[in-house]
């Protein structure tokens, strides 16, 4: 089994292999595909453009040639899965699954965002799951957070994000999803509430289940 990720960042990696060892998974079922230049053109243009979509869905296809599935794990290029064509295996947004699983958990949701470029598409993708689902939703951009994680600042962009989270909790939130990969880390210095859902564990899971359900469909 291959799960193939396409990052714009070269340390969610990591985060995404610890992930699939917290899931039990063994070593080298991830593969892995990192593009800051998509992301970079993105926030350059204010926000997701067509051509940058393409761009991304073309990555996304290319990866899906030999994997069991494809993971899109940057929320500012989410919505590009949407236009992949002709993909033998799924292609999924780790934020997808991330607020599906957020609504499913009811009454208040705080969904996080570190870059701005996020918050559009995030708001988007998490209105419709909690919509579906009656909960309440605010969307939260982490101010400063994205300069401290561009200036390598790791423990500095964590604590930030975790900060914003207890903030959230106290302002009650049932939940916190951190809709950023990068962000997971902040997930376990969470003091105030339940830990926040994060996109790795989240999206990994749905590939998990959507691969799953094709071996059955084949071994009827």
């Amino acid at each position: 089994m291959i799960i193939a990720c396409l990052h714009t960042a070269d340390s969610n990696v990591a985060v995404f292999e610890a992930a699939a060892r917290e899931l039990g998974l063994a070593a080298g079922v991830l593969r892995h595909a990192v593009r800051p230049d998509l992301l970079e053109a993105a926030e350059r243009a204010g926000g997701l453009t067509d051509d940058i979509a393409e761009e991304t869905a073309a990555a996304l296809t290319a990866l899906a040639g030999g994997a069991d599935a494809v993971l899109l794990t940057c929320s500012t290029l989410g919505p590009s899965t949407a236009i992949v064509r002709e993909a033998p295996v799924p292609v999924l947004r780790t934020d997808a699954a991330l607020a599906e699983k957020a609504a499913s958990i009811g009454e208040k949701v705080v969904a996080l965002c570190a870059v701005e470029t996020t918050v559009a598409p995030t708001t988007a993708l998490f209105a419709e799951a909690t919509k579906r689902k009656g909960v309440a939703l605010e969307v939260r951009l982490v101010a400063g957070a994205w300069g401290l994680f561009k200036a390598g600042d790791r423990d500095g962009y964590l604590a930030a994000i975790a900060d914003a989270a207890d903030a959230a909790y106290n302002d009650g939130a049932a939940i916190v999803a951190l809709a950023q990969a990068s962000m997971a880390g902040a997930a376990e210095l969470v003091r105030r509430g339940t830990r926040p859902l994060t996109s790795p564990s989240a999206g990994l899971s749905a590939a998990l289940e959507q691969i799953a359900q094709m071996a059955s469909r084949v071994a009827r």
